[in-house]
């Protein structure tokens, strides 16, 4: 991390969201691509992200990046882990990527190895689990590849547009901590 804050790749960097972010995020997240692969599907307000803002990010039980291209110095999307957990040194990873000529390019795979050496490194975590829709292949096949594995398949867990939806839950541990007390 630099003195900045940014977690830096090759291709793309993650820096501290801010509230200069709003737009965006509201914008990608109420876009139907965004939004049809998460399990909390309502619009999106500027209100509901002020509250995430100071009661998640701000009082330390969420870290939120924002990706950007290098290239173009561009934001596309955000990471994010929810729900730290310090004493059982776990927590929950989201992603998405925001900007539609970013999507299926491996940046989202790119920007979970950054935020995972995050997760590890700066704020010690053991365990990152995440929640994605069962037939969300390509996110799937995505995490894979950042590291996650599958543990866990649980049918009809949410009920969403009037249908009910399997979910597969990954997790990935930290390499220099398996196993450890």
């Amino acid at each position: 991390m630099d003195r900045y804050g940014c977690l830096e790749g090759e291709e793309v960097y993650l820096r501290p969201i801010t509230q200069e972010d709003t737009d965006d995020i509201i914008r990608w997240r109420n876009s139907d691509a965004v939004r049809k692969n998460f399990i909390y599907q309502k619009p999106f307000t500027r209100q509901s992200h002020m509250h995430w803002m100071e009661t998640m990010v701000d009082a330390g039980k969420a870290v939120q990046m924002i990706i950007c291209l290098k290239e173009g110095d561009r934001p596309v999307g955000s990471v994010y882990i929810r729900d730290i957990d310090y004493c059982h040194h776990k927590g929950e990873y989201g992603i998405f990527i925001g900007e539609p000529d970013a999507r299926g390019k491996g940046i989202g795979t790119k920007a979970a190895g950054l935020m995972l050496r995050y997760a590890f490194e700066n704020l010690q975590l053991h365990r990152l689990f995440l929640r994605v829709f069962a037939d969300n292949l390509q996110a799937m096949a995505s995490y894979k590849k950042a590291g996650f594995e599958k543990e866990a398949y649980l049918r009809d867990d949410v009920y969403i547009n009037g249908m009910y939806r399997d979910i597969v839950l990954m997790a990935v541990l930290n390499p220099q901590q398996t196993g450890k007390a």
